[in-house]
């Protein structure tokens, strides 16, 4: 049954509370991160971490040598851990989840090096491989147990032609994660739409296996009866408990420029369907620097939240607690 457009946006509204705001003030920011025409921020102190739930970083030119790029996607952006960490100082940002590049494909060699290094800063998110010979599940299972994975990123467009993720190898590692305790994320990138049932039946069949929908399940703000309907199927997600969405890669989704304010309705009607505790920002590094910088990408979220007066405890879960609480033994603990 089709869904018209007024049935998803009416219901979009601002919320209003008695607890702390943000109060935003107008500046410029000059940095190697920073965007061309940010809006600083004051806010009320917090006491959490801030936690990015979804970056990637790759080898540099100079460390491709050691960690070969996988041929034909040779990065041509700036995506190094040393360049992360620069952006992640002068954002405030404090831990987060590095999700497996295209670019190194299934040698996770550069990725699990740098969780090695700082062990309590970062995370990881592997890349599943659903190769016809099933041998996606062993380097899975050893990337967890051996190297500490705590998340895997189900791309549907690595799957064979004619596959979906509901075979038996993407069956097996879904499964397998609930069983670890390993989170799976899921990138569609060509629309919810397309894979929607796939999730609902994975969902399903292992109920404890915890989901991670990538960028908002890359929904924009719906502008037809067809966008709605994809909408209303993320937001129907909420009934299952172990599905949690990423306010992440927010220039990906929105159809205006920073702060991306066009996605204020949405954001609302996430945390009213899902709770912020299972809502969480990232910021789609490196790709961001390029769109609005680093910190815009995290400065962005604030006035989305200041636009439909979020409470300042739900900002927190959508900064960090969602992340840590998933994650809580890696990441760094939330402050006293």
């Amino acid at each position: 049954m089709a869904l018209r457009l007024s049935t998803v946006v009416s219901g979009f509204g601002l919320r209003h509370s008695s607890k702390p705001r943000l109060k935003l003030r107008f500046g410029i920011r000059r940095g190697c991160c920073a965007t061309v025409t940010n809006m600083a921020f004051t806010e009320t102190p917090s006491t959490s971490k801030v936690i990015d739930s979804h970056l990637h970083v790759w080898a540099s030119p100079q460390e491709a040598s050691r960690f070969p790029y996988f041929p034909g996607q040779e990065p041509t952006l700036q995506g190094n851990a040393d360049f992360l960490l620069q952006c992640m100082e002068e954002a405030g940002v404090d831990g987060a989840l590095i999700v497996q590049p295209i670019n190194h494909k299934f040698d996770h060699s550069y990725v699990t090096s740098v969780l090695k290094k700082y062990p309590t800063k970062f995370v990881g998110c592997c890349l599943a491989n659903p190769a016809d010979d099933g041998s996606g599940l062993k380097q899975f299972e050893d990337l967890v147990l051996k190297d500490g994975y705590r998340a895997v990123r189900f791309n549907p467009y690595l799957w064979p032609t004619g596959e979906k993720m509901t075979n038996k190898v993407g069956k097996a590692i879904f499964q397998r994660a609930g069983e670890l305790n390993v989170a799976v994320g899921f990138m569609c990138m060509k629309g919810l739409g397309l894979h929607i049932s796939e999730i609902e039946q994975l969902c399903t069949e292992f109920p404890s296996t915890v989901v991670l929908l990538d960028h908002l399940a890359f929904c924009k703000p719906p502008i037809n009866d067809e966008e709605a309907l994809v909408f209303s199927q993320l937001l129907n997600l909420s009934r299952f408990p172990q599905v949690h969405v990423k306010f992440s890669a927010l220039f990906r989704v929105s159809r205006g420029q920073f702060p991306y304010l066009d996605l204020s309705a949405l954001l609302s009607q996430v945390v009213s369907h899902f709770g912020a505790n299972r809502v969480m920002w990232g910021s789609d590094f490196p790709f961001v620097v390029a769109e609005c910088g680093y910190k815009g990408a995290k400065e962005a979220v604030h006035h989305i939240a200041n636009e439909i007066s979020l409470p300042l405890s739900d900002l927190e879960w959508i900064m960090g607690k969602t992340a840590t609480q998933l994650f809580q033994n890696q990441l760094t603990p939330l402050k006293n």
